[in-house]
């Protein structure tokens, strides 16, 4: 196991917990007031005019995101809890934490994770009308472009989708963002520097 600076379990930690605890509130209080499924909220917030419209609006996915593979809840339950191992390895076990970037991207990913891999569990308690339980995810977000409808979408699905273009970004930028966030597991920072009037030079080492 490679050695990771301290503070990013904390970052790490507290985005997931934070990320969590706003999607899984946000959707309680949503489902909660209006009911479900397609249910409406009567709060619209319009922008560029009346091009753009978002509401809330009550759906339970039982596919992964964007309504995709409808009916294999149990695989995209199996594939998160894959997620949140391969997530917590690659961060603390392979060492990929010594990068700021990649510890936040990871944190947003496993925060959006947790809170859809809660719901198709079936833990948040919706049921059909015969009563049996939803293994599904709960969404809200109802985005409106035009005549478009986007599909409905929640919380954490935005930090799915903010963690994933991070990790895009620093796949185009390489060694070069990792360089600028990493730092030694002391939180010593090492500078080398050579002294060119000496025929040998000199390394000096900085704290």
């Amino acid at each position: 196991m490679k050695t990771v600076p301290r503070n990013r379990y904390v970052w790490f930690g507290l985005l997931s917990i934070i990320g969590l605890a706003i999607d899984l509130g946000s959707k309680d209080w949503v489902f909660g007031n209006l009911g479900y499924p397609g249910r409406s909220s009567d709060w619209v917030y319009e922008f560029f005019g009346d091009w753009g419209k978002v509401r809330f609006l009550t759906s339970i996915n039982e596919g992964a995101l964007w309504g995709m593979g409808q009916g294999y809840t149990w695989l995209f339950a199996l594939l998160s809890v894959v997620a949140v191992a391969g997530v917590s390895f690659w961060l603390f076990g392979y060492g990929a934490a010594r990068s700021l970037w990649l510890t936040i991207a990871l944190g947003l990913i496993m925060a959006g994770t947790l809170g859809n891999l809660y719901d198709r569990l079936g833990i948040h308690g919706c049921v059909r009308s015969d009563g049996s339980a939803v293994y599904g995810v709960r969404d809200f977000l109802a985005f409106t472009f035009g005549t478009y409808h986007y599909p409905i979408f929640n919380p954490a699905d935005c930090f799915l989708v903010t963690g994933a273009i991070m990790l895009a970004i620093q796949s185009f930028r390489g060694d070069e963002l990792v360089r600028q966030t990493e730092e030694p597991a002391g939180g010593t920072r090492v500078t080398a520097t050579t002294d060119t009037s000496s025929p040998a030079g000199r390394i000096s080492g900085q704290a």
